[in-house]
């Protein structure tokens, strides 16, 4: 009762703050944005005034996988930068602020309180995601060519498990501090180190979350699933179930020393 409260408490804010409508379209147009651009990327050129005579430009012709990859491509950077401003002060500017202080001189468990936040923030990522996806997917059947509803179920779940350990790296690092500045830094700093050792160490760091979309290109050119996809997404729930459950330990700790 306590948890199903404060998660209500959760959606509820996240509606009044407008969340629930611009995260949504934010992540959309991020999906659509690459797809759209190829397609019409002649006309586009030629609406600005084309090129010198004489010139010519031979696009490729992408195929379904690619053009998915795209809208992958442009949600791992854009949209994860995204994801981590919105999550960021989840819990640091509550503890700025003293807000967790109100809320936590009640008995509330430590562990309802984070696991609250995180799952709003996950059903908000993963509902935006699916939207963003899913029109992605319907302009690629409609402009490039036919690709399986079940590949892009597969393609929204384990990519979604890749946004869900960005959540729960965020949630990490609002507990460690009060500034949400720091907050994303971390985050981000973070993530770019960890690509950074998959790519130099990616024949040892083989089941690296950040190897998540490179195993979902495989996955959708062979029409197979790959066994390491399944594994990176088992490390990556694994990782992520840690993360939270540390957070929940350094949190607890801290205000109890306060």
């Amino acid at each position: 009762m306590q948890w199903s409260t404060l998660f209500q408490k959760e959606l509820l804010e996240n509606w009044r703050n407008k969340k629930w409508i611009w995260v949504p379209l934010v992540i959309i147009l991020l999906s659509i944005m690459d797809p759209i651009t190829n397609y019409y990327l002649p006309q586009i050129i030629e609406s600005v005034g084309g090129m010198p005579d004489g010139t010519e430009i031979t696009l490729p012709e992408f195929e379904p996988p690619e053009v998915v990859m795209m809208s992958l491509s442009q949600l791992s950077s854009l949209g994860v930068l995204i994801i981590v401003l919105l999550s960021m002060g989840s819990i640091s500017g509550e503890r700025k602020s003293g807000v967790s202080e109100l809320v936590l001189v009640k008995p509330v468990s430590y562990s309802n309180y984070i696991t609250s936040k995180w799952a709003s923030l996950l059903l908000l990522v993963w509902i935006s995601l699916f939207l963003g996806l899913l029109t992605s997917w319907y302009y690629t059947n409609i402009l490039f060519g036919s690709l399986a509803f079940i590949d892009f179920l597969k393609v929204y779940f384990f990519y979604g498990l890749w946004l869900t350990f960005v959540v729960s790296l965020s949630i990490l690092y609002n507990t460690l501090f009060k500034s949400a500045g720091l907050v994303a830094f971390f985050t981000i700093l973070t993530i770019m180190v960890m690509s950074i050792l998959t790519q130099i160490f990616k024949h040892i760091i083989e089941w690296s979350p950040n190897s998540l979309s490179d195993y979902i290109l495989e996955m959708l050119t062979t029409d197979k699933m790959p066994t390491d996809l399944l594994a990176t997404a088992g490390i990556t729930i694994i990782i992520s179930i840690l993360v939270l459950l540390v957070s929940i330990q350094i949190f607890k700790t801290k205000e109890l020393a306060n």
